[in-house]
């Protein structure tokens, strides 16, 4: 069993290792660093709603031949705490193996001491988007 993606590891300590006011801050950056969908996405065709988001949210995770997925998000600027659950995904699974996704911890964003700082709504709707995309990519390794 491998271990979490290194980048996503390194963000997770960033996070459990802030000071809680900090915290607020550092997630508005990840909401704006959510890179623009592709315009085949644009309308969200063949995209997955989260519905456990309170706010609209879609993911579509797609493996690669090289066994690399490439995950594409797409949330209001204006939910900017659940987009910031798509960026630090964005950032923190850039390159990563089906292994390593499939590998991340369930509760990934209690680990990063984010239960303290925002709502448990939130964290359900981040651990919602975080579920659906290893369901995603087990269903696509399962049929390659």
């Amino acid at each position: 069993m491998t271990d979490m993606p290194p980048k996503l590891a390194e963000i997770v300590d960033e996070f459990a290792s802030a000071p809680r006011e900090v915290v607020l801050e550092m997630l508005l950056e990840f909401a704006d660093a959510v890179p623009p969908l592709p315009a085949d996405l644009a309308g969200h065709e063949g995209m997955e709603q989260v519905p456990e988001c309170q706010t609209a949210f879609f993911l579509k995770a797609v493996v690669q031949p090289d066994d690399t997925v490439v995950a594409h998000f797409d949330c209001p600027p204006e939910a900017p705490t659940t987009r910031a659950f798509a960026g630090i995904l964005a950032e923190g699974l850039a390159g990563a193996s089906t292994g390593e996704i499939l590998a991340v911890p369930d509760d990934l964003y209690s680990r990063m001491g984010l239960a303290q700082a925002i709502s448990p709504l939130r964290v359900r709707g981040g651990t919602a988007i975080l579920a659906r995309l290893k369901r995603q990519v087990a269903a696509q390794a399962a049929s390659a």
